[in-house]
């Protein structure tokens, strides 16, 4: 029996481009690192950020989930968010914190915004700044994080 030495070779090449392929994509899906705004400790705790997709996609909407955890108990506050580009302020928010997650608030705790992105929206790199204020418009917690708008524009669905 004769060795098809082509068959063998395009065996490993397969191989090969099967595992180069999901290095690339495992190293896609990495967590987002969030900062303090500051040293100061905070009422409230960020456990993490969880954005998708990641990268955000022009035209479409994304999906931000912060994850967050208190030992004290808010009964009313408010968020604000700020989103720099290149050291520019280009957008601004105040939400309701009870319309984003359900008051009162104790122990762990989920805030998820939507926002549809506009498809002229510039690519590359932002960072959102996120404050939260409790009942007595005391600063709960302070965090900023990074994340990328897509290069390019989605393909309409077929």
């Amino acid at each position: 029996m004769a060795i098809d030495h082509r068959h063998i070779a395009a065996v490993a090449t397969s191989t090969l481009l099967v595992v180069l392929i999901a290095s690339v994509l495992s190293s896609q899906a990495q967590a987002t690192d969030v900062n303090y705004c500051d040293d100061e400790k905070y009422a409230v705790q960020v456990y993490g950020v969880d954005i998708d997709p990641d990268p955000v996609k022009r035209g479409k909407t994304a999906t931000f989930s912060i994850s967050l955890g208190s030992e004290t108990k808010i009964t009313k506050g408010k968020m604000l968010i700020d989103v720099e580009y290149f050291g520019f302020n280009v957008h601004e928010e105040t939400y309701d914190l009870c319309e984003k997650t359900q008051c009162p608030i104790l122990g762990d705790f989920v805030v998820s915004h939507s926002q549809s992105l506009p498809i002229f929206t510039p690519p590359g790199t932002y960072t959102l700044k996120m404050k939260m204020y409790g009942d007595d418009e005391k600063l709960l917690t302070c965090i900023n994080f990074d994340f990328s708008i897509g290069f390019f524009a989605p393909i309409a669905d077929i």
